[in-house]
């Protein structure tokens, strides 16, 4: 562990010899090697201990230690282990429940049946294999989903992206019905899969009277893929969606269900026809800063601010009806941290990293890459 990194935090942090650098010490060494060494955009050589005592020095001496006790009480970080084992956890607790109660109906049996009943499995093997996996983003982490259900689901059910190509299509349909020994079979359930959802209003809204969004963009491409195929497309008119998430904030599955209610009254170019929500976690409804609990540190959002974000930002900013990103995205005032990467809809305090041509020059805890440029 770097020992002068340490020593350069008790510097700047103003701990003395009342035993106080002793304890954050052995703290900081149990955090970094446990979690937050594991942040993928850390620079070579540079690891959190380092990061913080640079980020912490960027704040005036009377601020320092609300930071500190931001990162010490309130930081919410999700490793690679963690993530790892919500995504290990969709199919068997998501998933299987909901395919195992379509059985059961199938089979006209009660669902704790299914499992011991010829019919209940027979039926359960046909929905399963009916199901086709989407990841909508990196995040999605396809290859672990896929590496943790290798005997329950085909390789030729699960695609690693929305941008799914004819001949993709084709190949997917083709050993769909050589799987079922059917020329007619189709897919009769999508899941969209996706890591983390802060504000839900990146994945389906309605701007001026046009739908937009992930899912907005999904259904575009499936009708366009079934406008190209004609009858060979694989997917069944009018199939069961399911949208889910490892990880979602309390606010993102409110949004998500009011959106989705809307859409279910007003969009009528859906491909789908069903449709539901989950996520593996769903964070608590407390998890944002407060205006009262976190009075200090919100003020630091704005004095160590620089309006450079809002301007890179402008155009998306602008559809979710903020003025400004001192709060992150959509306003929502996040203290997470995600180990392949930063929301943009955390603080920037944690994240950004800007020259200070409009304000405040930032320095970052958890550099963000950005999608945006």
């Amino acid at each position: 562990m770097n020992t002068l990194g340490l020593r350069l935090i008790a510097d700047i942090m103003g701990w003395g010899e009342d035993g106080t650098a002793t304890e954050e010490y052995a703290w900081l060494r149990l955090m970094a090697s446990a979690k937050y060494d594991g942040y993928s955009d850390f620079r070579a050589g540079s690891r959190f201990i380092e990061n913080l005592a640079t980020w912490l020095k960027q704040f005036d001496p009377e601020d320092r230690h609300t930071a500190y006790d931001f990162v010490r009480q309130r930081l919410v970080y999700i490793s690679a282990a963690e993530m790892q084992r919500t995504i290990e956890a969709f199919v068997p607790e998501t998933v299987t429940p909901h395919l195992r109660r379509l059985a059961a109906q199938a089979a006209g049996i009660a669902a704790h049946e299914v499992w011991g009943s010829t019919e209940g499995a027979t039926a359960f093997k046909r929905i399963l294999r009916r199901c086709l996996f989407i990841g909508l983003s990196d995040g999605s982490r396809i290859d672990i989903l896929r590496r943790a259900n290798a005997t329950k689901l085909s390789t030729e059910q699960i695609a690693p992206m929305m941008n799914i190509g004819i001949e993709k299509w084709q190949d997917l349909g083709k050993e769909l019905c050589d799987a079922e020994k059917d020329a007619d079979a189709r897919f009769e359930h999508v899941y969209l899969i996706d890591d983390f959802t802060a504000s839900g209003t990146t994945f389906i809204r309605e701007v001026g009277g046009k739908w937009k969004g992930k899912l907005t963009k999904f259904n575009a491409l499936v009708e366009e893929a079934r406008r190209e195929m004609d009858g060979a497309f694989p997917l069944a008119r009018g199939y069961s969606l399911h949208i889910h998430h490892y990880l979602s904030t309390y606010k993102a599955r409110r949004a998500l269900e009011e959106r989705v209610d809307d859409a279910r009254r007003n969009w009528t170019e859906r491909s789908f026809g069903d449709i539901s929500i989950t996520q593996g976690v769903l964070l608590p409804e407390t998890l944002p800063l407060d205006a009262v609990r976190d009075e200090n540190l919100i003020e630091m959002c704005g004095k160590y601010y620089d309006d450079q974000l809002y301007q890179r930002l402008k155009k998306h900013c602008d559809e979710a009806g903020q003025t400004s990103m001192k709060l992150g995205y959509a306003d929502c005032a996040l203290p997470i941290v995600l180990e392949h990467n930063t929301p943009n809809n955390s603080i920037p305090l944690l994240w950004a990293e800007t020259e200070g041509t409009l304000g405040h020059r930032m320095v970052p805890l958890f550099r963000r890459r950005d999608r945006h440029g």
